[in-house]
């Protein structure tokens, strides 16, 4: 089973702390549409053996589409690949263009998976972060799309410069009180080149703390697994039976097209990515050529890749595997490596699987890093 991932490249307005490939510039949507098709049409080749088991609309926002732009570019993807008969399809969105109409309009389209951009119910963190819907409209937007869809995600962002705890433990439970089935949540990171970096570095915004991300992680977990949530993966809970297909297959090492500006691509060997630029990607795709770069992964890159996804999993990393798929060698490193973290109470072995205790959850990814392999080949 695999998936396609369809990247649109547009937003109302830059939230501060992004920097995803987007423009906040409407004038080629038209062409951008067409463009994605085209690319849809272009690569079903390498799919021809596999089954398309998800569809996700990611960005940028997608739900500045129309529903008949979604719909056609859905249609697109039934045309030249074989799906699935009850295909998860998401399409992340943001409150201010979810409307009644446009949920009514969405729940009798092919989307049966919302990803809803909240981050936050308060109008300063909103504000802070640029984001084009306020605080009414989250609360709005959520009681109107829980009366249509079942399946429904939302994303928090925690760590907020004046995000105290009793604030954060609010919206989680806000969050909760609308039966969503699915949460993602990530710590405020300040990027390189994002409007938050520099309102940072001009003081008119204090930088984040670690130590106050690492508290909110804490109630974050503690708070949903006593309300039934599954910490599938770093940063997402969900309930039983409603984990991200889409996501899943990337951290169990699925293969998956990406199309798109900038959307990422993997077929088990080789990872590749479209270029980063809405006119040279639609120019591009106008003249017949894919505009992609791909880079074949070495044996060292696919263990890093699943030391990476494994940890961040409930599903962990498999000694077994490790022996089995990259051999003694790597396996040996990772046992010294691991050995630190294991007498720190960081990372335990279980069924011979390696995981992060509740401990080194939040310290997962530095973790990871440690037991790269590195230059050794």
């Amino acid at each position: 089973m695999s998936g396609i991932y369809i990247h649109i490249p547009f937003c109302k307005q830059a939230c501060h702390y992004c920097d995803f490939h987007f423009s906040t510039s409407m004038k080629k949507k038209d062409d951008m549409v067409l463009a994605l098709a085209k690319e849809i049409a272009m690569r079903k080749n390498e799919f021809s053996t596999e089954i398309v088991e998800t569809i996700y609309f990611g960005g940028g926002t997608p739900s500045v589409l129309s529903n008949d732009e979604i719909n056609f570019l859905i249609a697109e993807v039934y045309k030249n690949y074989k799906v699935v008969a009850n295909p998860e399809i998401t399409l992340e969105a943001n409150p201010d263009d979810l409307s009644t109409e446009r949920i009514l309009e969405l729940s009798k389209s092919p989307i049966n998976r919302l990803s809803i951009g909240i981050q936050s119910f308060y109008e300063e963190d909103l504000q802070l972060m640029n984001r084009a819907h306020n605080s009414v409209e989250a609360i709005n937007c959520l009681t109107e799309a829980t009366k249509y869809f079942d399946n429904i995600s939302l994303d928090l962002i925690y760590g907020i410069p004046g995000l105290t705890d009793e604030m954060w433990r609010k919206n989680i439970e806000t969050a909760l009180s609308f039966g969503i089935p699915h949460i993602s949540s990530y710590a405020l990171t300040v990027e390189p080149k994002t409007a938050l970096r520099k309102l940072i570095d001009t003081g008119k915004i204090a930088e984040p703390q670690d130590e106050v991300a690492s508290n909110h992680f804490m109630i974050l977990v503690e708070t949903l697994q006593k309300n039934g949530f599954i910490h599938y993966e770093l940063s997402n809970f969900g309930k039983e039976g409603y984990f991200s297909k889409n996501n899943s297959a990337y951290w169990l090492g699925k293969k998956y097209i990406g199309i798109g500006p900038s959307a990422h691509s993997y077929d088990g060997e080789k990872r590749g990515w479209n270029i980063a630029n809405n006119s040279l990607y639609i120019k591009s795709i106008q003249n017949d050529e894919l505009p992609i770069e791909t880079e074949i992964l070495t044996i060292s890159d696919r263990y890093n890749e699943y030391i990476m996804t494994g940890l961040r999993t409930i599903w962990g990393v498999s000694l077994g595997r490790i022996e089995t798929e990259f051999g003694l060698e790597y396996l040996n490193y990772l046992q010294n490596q691991s050995q630190k973290f294991l007498d720190d109470d960081l990372l335990f072995i279980e069924h011979n699987i390696l995981k992060p205790t509740p401990k080194g959850k939040f310290l997962t990814d530095g973790i990871a890093s440690d037991l790269f392999y590195l230059n050794l080949e």
